[in-house]
């Protein structure tokens, strides 16, 4: 996209719309483990932030947690696609999240000479959370629902922007870890998609833009050609009761239900394998994931498209 003239003439229009505006990006584990995959991401992150939109961006690093976890000789346990965080699991994430991931991710940003700095939830109290109680779950491939105790797992129960957008008003990008803590400094594992809608609604975001490894929602999830290009909170709804929505899509899905009920304006489900999809879901009317909005943003956004590239 960035090679073509005539592209970056289409895309003015969008640049006037979003300068100034904060985008908050979440990145999966599987594509901060991909070298390639992440320095291209984070090149059009970089140019982004080069045309004036404020760029916040969480990463997870699910695979690379449970990787370290063999290496030390521990199994890690994982329920319905969430991972139970015992003490020894907590030394993992601690180690991979809010360490080698993070300094990875801010060696990316360097390389492209962009001011990036890492924090984690527990940073100047950006994420208090409490300890997730003991939950009654029907685990997949089980016959009955046991009682599961995911111990040092958190739910998110305020955010203070106050750290981060001190970063933004320095031209910096935050680079966010998915760690938080308790009142009391008791350090938590938390969901990263629920860590970056929280931080989007926080700072009243613009756009909430989830980057993954698979295509945004499928109407057929075995058919790629399936793709939903655009649709809102009352279709999503249904695709999830028709039972279209399962396994990992489903926890990205709700995080975007929750920003556009805390008042982020649009959210977007991409494929960051694919080559500048970041870019071409913001400066094209086509894009290239799902973008998930207000019923009544749908209809605006319908009635006021912006041209798409030739």
């Amino acid at each position: 996209m960035t090679d073509s003239p005539i592209m970056l003439r289409h895309a003015i229009p969008y640049i006037r719309l979003y300068k100034g505006k904060i985008f908050v990006v979440k990145v999966g584990g599987r594509i901060v483990g991909k070298r390639d995959s992440l320095d291209s991401l984070i090149e059009d992150v970089s140019l982004l932030q080069q045309v004036g939109v404020k760029i916040v961006l969480v990463h997870g690093g699910g695979p690379q947690a449970t990787e370290m976890s063999r290496k030390l000789g521990v199994e890690p346990q994982i329920v319905n696609g969430r991972r139970v965080t015992d003490e020894k699991a907590l030394e993992v994430a601690k180690m991979v999240y809010a360490g080698a991931l993070n300094i990875d991710i801010l060696s990316s940003f360097r390389a492209h000479h962009t001011a990036a700095v890492g924090l984690s939830g527990v940073d100047a109290g950006l994420i208090t959370a409490r300890r997730r109680p003991k939950t009654w779950v029907q685990p997949v491939g089980e016959a009955e629902g046991r009682e599961v105790d995911f111990g040092f797992v958190g739910d998110i129960v305020k955010v203070d922007p106050r750290s981060v957008e001190h970063l933004l008003e320095g031209g910096m990008i935050p680079v966010i870890s998915c760690l938080g803590a308790d009142a009391e400094g008791a350090i938590l594992n938390i969901n990263a998609d629920s860590v970056a809608e929280a931080v989007a609604r926080a700072l009243r975001a613009e756009k909430l833009v989830v980057v993954t490894d698979t295509e945004g929602v499928l109407k057929d999830v075995n058919n790629p050609g399936s793709l939903v290009s655009y649709t809102d909170v009352e279709e999503i709804e249904k695709f999830k009761q028709e039972g279209k929505l399962t396994g990992g899509m489903l926890p990205k899905v709700d995080a975007c239900l929750s920003a556009l009920k805390g008042g982020v304006r649009r959210t977007h489900i991409i494929n960051g394998l694919k080559p500048e999809a970041l870019l071409r879901e913001i400066f094209t009317n086509s894009g290239c994931g799902t973008m998930i909005v207000e019923k009544r943003e749908r209809q605006a956004y319908q009635q006021t498209e912006l041209p798409s590239p030739a």
